[in-house]
């Protein structure tokens, strides 16, 4: 029987790479899944912004917590950083292929809360 990528995936996770402690995807996954790593990608999949945009977008987040955001995710591969040379600098941020596909994943993870809060909440209010 041919092996499916989905089954390939499985059998990775029962190995257990990510459960170990010094296993590198860790790292990524708390990148990744961060608060502000999942709204900047979740924000990014709608295009290009600058930081001021993505700022506004995400709210509520520090200019250090983002740039800090940012820096991280460019380091793992998910966003182009562009800095026109201009005056006042002009930086743009957008998604890499790579960045595609995990913002992917996240903004699935995310409309799938959205879509069941009603339900989340009304757990919550039980306990």
């Amino acid at each position: 029987m041919p092996t499916t990528q989905p089954q390939t995936l499985s059998v990775k996770m029962r190995r257990g790479e990510v459960f170990a402690v010094q296993c590198p995807s860790r790292e990524i996954l708390k990148h990744v899944t961060s608060r502000w790593g999942v709204l900047v990608l979740v924000a990014l999949r709608e295009g290009t912004h600058r930081f001021s945009e993505l700022r506004r977008k995400v709210g509520e987040v520090s200019e250090k917590m983002l740039a800090q955001t940012l820096q991280q995710l460019e380091q793992d591969g998910f966003i182009n950083r562009v800095s026109h040379p201009v005056v006042p600098p002009h930086v743009e941020y957008s998604l890499t292929p790579l960045g595609e596909g995990v913002g992917q994943q996240v903004e699935a993870l995310t409309d799938w809360i959205e879509i069941n809060l009603p339900q989340i909440m009304q757990a919550r209010q039980k306990r």
